[in-house]
Formats: structure tokens, sequence, C-alpha cells
């Protein structure tokens, strides 16, 4: 007796092992079709539902295997029934069961449908059965050829799925990366730019000489025309600023050369 309740201790443990591992690969499946489903690919998609049919694989010979005990066999009976909420059955159940309840325990422990739903369930099954052999193949041949426009919309948005990520990862690459350090280490070193050469200033008497019209590099000043006080004076010779004495200037008299 002790050796098979440690035999089904042991299948027990192994079965929800296996049992949390499909229900994390389902739980991770249902996570990238609600958030991610803009980035998901369908050979991505293919492999997390590979990953959920080999957890099922796995599950299904283990049940099946020899030394699993017959769970069909075994019944299940609470215990005991409290209204109170229960810590241990909420850590166990995931916080999805609190309290384990009068009301609750013959839907949790239930093998077989509703008294009502398996009424409706025959009435069902027992009009399937009436029907005639035509009228069965014309409901066939209705529900595959939805099936199967399904299965065209599914395989067209399929192919436009792989045309549009096969051209977005073909694209042309628009930036390089040497390029980007190149530029990062002229910026903040100065890495590969020249220094620039100062140009000496030419010092000499012609960078020192006056016009006649007293403005130095202009034009003559017109006899009798008045200096504007608003404009700057010219600076003198290297850089000083010119005297504040005031002078007068004065027109000379015009001599014209066929006077007599």
């Amino acid at each position: 007796m002790q050796r098979e309740e440690k035999q089904l201790d042991a299948a027990l443990e192994a079965i929800i092992m296996r049992v949390n591992d499909l229900k994390n690969s389902i739980g991770s499946m249902l996570f990238k079709l609600e958030h991610e489903y803009e980035t998901l690919n369908w050979p991505t998609f293919l492999d997390n539902f590979a990953l959920m049919s080999g957890h099922l694989t796995a599950l299904s010979k283990m049940l099946s295997h020899d030394k699993c005990p017959p769970l069909r066999s075994l019944t299940v009976l609470p215990l005991r029934l409290s209204p109170e909420r229960d810590e241990e059955l909420m850590r166990l159940t995931e916080n999805r069961v609190s309290t384990f309840s009068h009301d609750l325990v013959p839907d949790y422990l239930r093998t077989k449908p509703e008294p009502e739903v398996e009424q409706k369930m025959f009435q069902m099954e027992h009009k399937a059965a009436s029907q005639s052999y035509e009228t069965a193949q014309k409901q066939i041949a209705a529900y595959t050829k939805v099936v199967n426009h399904v299965w065209d919309i599914v395989s067209k948005s399929r192919e436009e799925w792989e045309s549009e990520s096969g051209a977005r990862s073909g694209t042309n690459q628009t930036s390089s990366v040497a390029d980007t350090h190149a530029l990062v280490a002229a910026v903040g070193m100065g890495k590969g730019l020249k220094a620039m050469v100062a140009q000496p200033v030419q010092s000499g008497p012609q960078s020192m000489m006056v016009a006649p019209g007293g403005r130095p590099g202009g034009g003559p000043q017109q006899p009798g025309a008045p200096m504007n006080p608003n404009q700057p004076g010219p600076m003198g010779p290297m850089g000083k600023a010119p005297s504040t004495i005031k002078t007068n200037i004065k027109a000379a008299t015009q001599i014209h050369p066929y006077a007599r």
C-alpha cells in the first residue's frame, strides 16, 4: 500500500511539473499575442506553437506510461470545507481560488457536465443522428467552403507578412559606425583636424599712408564739406585713437587756367 502511494505521489509530481511547463508556454504565447503582435513574425509563432505541442505530447506519453497509476480509477474527495479565506489554497492555485466552500466544491470537482448542459448535448446528438445523409453532406460541404475561405485569407495575410518582413530586413544601411566614431573623435578631441596658421600682419609704409583728403584709405575730401561728428574717426597707426584737436579747413580759391 505504501509503495502504491509513493508511486502515485511521484507520478502526480511529474504530471504537475509537465502541466506547469505547458501553462507557462501558453501564458508566454498569450502575452506575445497581446503585447508584441506588431513585431511578432510567423516563425516565432510557429516555434511557440511547437513548444506547446511538445509539452502536450510529453504529458500524453507520461499519462499513458505503464508506471503511471490509472488516474481514472481514483476519486478526489474534499477533506475540509470552509467559507473562510485559505492562504494555502490561494498559493496553490495562484490566487485563483480563495475559499473551498460548499458552493464551489461541486463545480471544481465535477467530472460530468451540469444536468442542463448534459440534456442540451443529448438533444444535439439526437438531432445530428436523425438527419439524412444528403443533409449532412450539404452541411459538411458548406462548412468546408467556409474553412477553405478562412484558410485562403490566413495564407494571403501570411505571405504579405513575410514579404513585409523581408523588405524591412533588406533595406539599405544609411549609417556607418566607423564614420560616427570618427566624427565623435573629431568633435570631442579634435582628432584628424588641421591646425590653422595665423597670417602675419604686414607693417610698412603702405599701411601707414594717408590719403590727401585727410582720410586714410579713402578718396579726397571735398572742400567745404562738414565733418560728421557721428562718424567714427580713423584709427591711427598701431591702433591709437586720433587726436581730439579740432581743425577748420578752408577751401582754396580756384584759379581759372585761362584767366588774364
